[in-house]
């Protein structure tokens, strides 16, 4: 079987998983600098499905792409650590403010101008959880798209096999190639980061990341092309700029509403039966179980 290009779609999120007091601006927006940038979570189980077939199939390759300003970055070199091969960073202002469908256009734009025969994706951004992104890429690519992947399990010349999970049980599909794919949190964590990789693409830059450096890179890259991150502008992937930032992007946001819940009541219970068959008993009365 002849090697496999595939391309990853990763995102660069705030941390909400750990949302402290200063998480919130007073409009009610996200506070991105009180919290951590990270590796979008199912953004992470989509790359090791993506290593995991480029182990089944040799020579093939794993590139990232991924849409944000400069420092997201970061998020193709955490992927090479791990296995990948090299990357692209979609930047420019005039993507700010793009909504699921200015994003999806980006993306598919920018895939279509690379050589693919599969694309992965996390199901949905912790940031969003809208999981409308691949989807909507996958609809503009004008390919196949199979959702909630636990597993790739086959990979042959007609395509691959696919574990599904459903929220009664699981599903088996075959999918021809070019496909693209959204992954679940329940598939494989990723693998960690590789000491050898670290080593090879510690250096691995950006043209705007070179210009900003306080050291120079430039003869480095230009001796080990590998360390090159691409970056491209809307310019580069001749995307259309009504269809791409707050014009773009149908959606919006009407209101937002802090909820904050707070425990009322609180009952300790000793750790014998009839404690716990009497609270029980309580939570069946008041139709909080069963």
């Amino acid at each position: 079987m002849k090697a496999l290009k595939i391309i990853v779609l990763a995102k660069q999120v705030p941390d909400t998983r750990n949302v402290g007091k200063d998480a919130m601006k007073a409009d009610g927006t996200v506070n991105r600098a009180a919290l951590e940038a990270i590796f979008n979570p199912e953004d992470l189980n989509a790359l090791e499905q993506a290593l995991r077939i480029k182990d089944m199939v040799p020579g093939s390759t794993v590139t990232l792409l991924t849409m944000g300003p400069g420092r997201a970055a970061e998020v193709i070199r955490e992927g090479m650590y791990r296995g990948a091969d090299n990357g692209y960073l979609l930047t420019d202002r005039k993507f700010a403010g793009s909504d699921t469908l200015a994003t999806s256009y980006a993306i598919a734009t920018a895939v279509s101008k690379m050589e693919y025969d599969i694309v992965v994706a996390g199901r949905q951004a912790i940031d969003g959880d809208t999981a409308q992104v691949g989807p909507q890429a996958a609809e503009k690519l004008g390919i196949p798209q199979v959702t909630y992947v636990e597993e790739v399990e086959k990979v042959d010349a007609k395509g691959l096999v696919i574990k599904r999970r459903l929220d009664n049980g699981m599903e088996r599909v075959k999918a021809p190639l070019p496909v693209l794919i959204t992954v679940h949190s329940s598939a494989p964590d990723c693998r960690p980061r590789i000491a050898k990789n670290v080593m090879k693409f510690k250096h691995a830059r950006t043209l705007t990341e070179l210009q900003d450096a306080t050291e120079d890179y430039s003869q480095m890259i230009n001796n080990r092309p590998y360390l090159k991150i691409n970056e491209w502008s809307v310019a580069d992937i001749g995307a259309d700029e009504e269809a791409l930032g707050l014009s773009g992007s149908p959606t919006k946001v009407k209101k937002i509403e802090n909820v904050v819940f707070k425990a009322n009541e609180a009952m300790v219970i000793q750790a014998n039966d009839k404690e716990i068959e009497s609270l029980i008993v309580e939570l069946i009365e008041n139709h909080t179980i069963g």
